[in-house]
């Protein structure tokens, strides 16, 4: 498939193995938009004639659906169903002409096209600081293959090693009683929880399904990823957690130098 957006250069490996493809000419200094843009350019060079596709949310996964878009105008791309992840990624996706469907008429997706909030060597994510993990993680769980779209500035070196949110999907009933146990959960990585607030209004932020968003800052690292979410999902009044553990099955960096392929082994 013809691009017209491309990178500097492309370099592929496994999480184990490090294959540079080509090299690369002298880094050029570029803004954070437009290492996404790159990215994002790239994941949609998978995308097929026919298939059905997860459609991410924020701003990094903007673009992906404003490429699927473009070629389908194009004529380059044709038959395309897209599974939005967001009531958001829906309105932009109809704005760009891109057919919808849902989870129950396709239960499986071919492709899914999603950003993240952090990277660890493990291709394990953290995912929701844009408000919309449950229904990210539904469709990614659903999708053969989940290729994500960063700039370098989400590798991290453990989940929480941002000093960032790791977020937690939770029911409005009791949130403070929830964000309590969160914290006396994760107790010994000096666990934070703070229920996300909409800054427009000052009132909590209220997710695509009507739930409450409690917000865990971590200074140590939380351990065995697997165990740390099954206890999280065991909590009564959580809905889901944004740790997407062993799901992404390739991940690609944009960075100054160029962009890097990294596939699950």
């Amino acid at each position: 498939m013809a691009t017209a957006y491309a990178p500097h250069f492309i370099r592929s490996e496994n999480v184990a193995a490090d294959v540079t493809t080509s090299s690369s000419p002298s880094p050029v200094t570029m803004v954070q938009d437009e290492l996404k843009k790159i990215a994002a350019y790239k994941a949609v060079e998978f995308v097929e004639s026919g298939m059905v596709v997860g459609l991410g949310t924020g701003s990094t996964a903007k673009h992906a659906v404003d490429r699927i878009g473009e070629l389908i105008q194009q004529g380059i791309l044709t038959d395309i169903i897209g599974i939005p992840t967001s009531i958001k990624t829906q309105e932009q996706a109809l704005s760009v002409n891109i057919p919808l469907s849902d989870l129950e008429t396709h239960p499986v997706i071919d492709l899914a096209i999603d950003g993240a909030d952090e990277v660890d060597p493990d291709l394990n994510l953290v995912k929701g600081r844009g408000g919309s993990l449950l229904r990210e993680k539904m469709i990614e769980f659903a999708s053969k293959r989940f290729v994500v779209i960063v700039d370098e500035s989400k590798l991290v070196d453990h989940i929480g090693g941002s000093g960032l949110a790791m977020p937690v999907e939770v029911v409005p009933f009791c949130w403070k009683f929830t964000a309590q146990r969160l914290e006396l959960l994760f107790e010994e990585a000096d666990c934070v929880a703070k229920l996300r607030i909409c800054p427009k209004t000052g009132d909590p932020f209220v997710t695509d399904n009507s739930n409450y968003t409690i917000d865990l800052y971590f200074k140590k690292s939380i351990g065995d990823l697997k165990a740390a979410g099954d206890a999280i999902l065991r909590l009564p009044g959580v809905v889901e957690h944004g740790m997407f553990v062993d799901m992404a099955t390739t991940v690609i960096i944009a960075g100054d130098g160029g962009v890097t392929v990294k596939n699950k082994s």
